[in-house]
């Protein structure tokens, strides 16, 4: 594709997603030149996040055109998603032909139950690095993972990161800059406590334990989703 070729984004919205994994790739992603940005979902009525907040898709995941880059953001709403055969469907289908596929927090856990990260290595948000494994992946943790076409997020902000680093791969570094000086990305946080390798050992057990219930339970759905690929590939042998 020449550089300068129209781009098509398609970012995944769902109900239950957090708004900044998508809103934070978005807000990179269409300040791209010659890029045409779609929020897709199943209908395009309003969409109610994880937090309250509406979103409304502007296209539907039938009517969407072939994707040069799938995005799926994360949130308490993959979980419903992970078995939905529909959005399965449309994640392999898009998936098979765009030059890149993205994912925020734990949108990599919804890449990898259709089958998007086998063989990939990735990260996801830190307290449920570790399923991707179950889902054929290599848990990195990492802020942003980049291997082969696949470009993997940590939690929530690191999608700003992450589509930066995207940008930098489709439109060249300069352009990626020009993004980041837009929007002044320039972080200066309060705390250093970011990441599980900075925060202080209390603060990273307390959540952990906060988080005991979510992270059971998506364990269970993981198992429960590699346990059937399994015997649906030794039904086919």
């Amino acid at each position: 594709m020449a550089e300068n070729a129209l781009l098509q984004v398609g970012l995944l919205c769902f109900p239950r997603l957090t708004p900044l994994d998508l809103m934070g790739p978005y807000e990179v992603l269409v300040r791209m030149p010659d890029t045409k940005t779609h929020i897709l979902w199943k209908d395009t009525a309003p969409v109610r996040t994880a937090p309250g907040l509406r979103i409304v898709p502007d296209l539907t995941m039938a009517d969407s055109p072939r994707l040069d880059v799938l995005v799926v953001p994360g949130g308490p709403g993959t979980d419903d998603l992970m078995e939905d055969e529909k959005v399965l469907e449309f994640l392999a289908i898009q998936g098979a032909t765009a030059r890149y596929i993205v994912s925020v927090c734990t949108g990599s856990l919804l890449l990898g139950a259709a089958g998007l990260l086998r063989g990939y290595r990735a990260t996801c948000h830190w307290l449920f690095l570790s399923l991707l494994e179950p889902l054929g992946a290599y848990p990195t943790a990492e802020r942003v993972v980049v291997d082969r076409n696949r470009v993997t997020g940590a939690g929530v902000s690191a999608g700003i990161d992450c589509a930066l680093q995207l940008a930098s791969l489709l439109r060249g570094e300069e352009a990626a800059q020009a993004i980041q000086l837009q929007t002044e990305y320039d972080p200066q946080p309060p705390f250093n406590c970011g990441s599980p390798k900075k925060a202080p050992d209390w603060l990273v057990q307390k959540l952990t334990k906060t988080a005991t219930a979510a992270i059971d339970s998506r364990r269970r759905l993981v198992e429960r989703i590699a346990k059937a690929r399994t015997e649906a590939s030794s039904r086919a042998q």
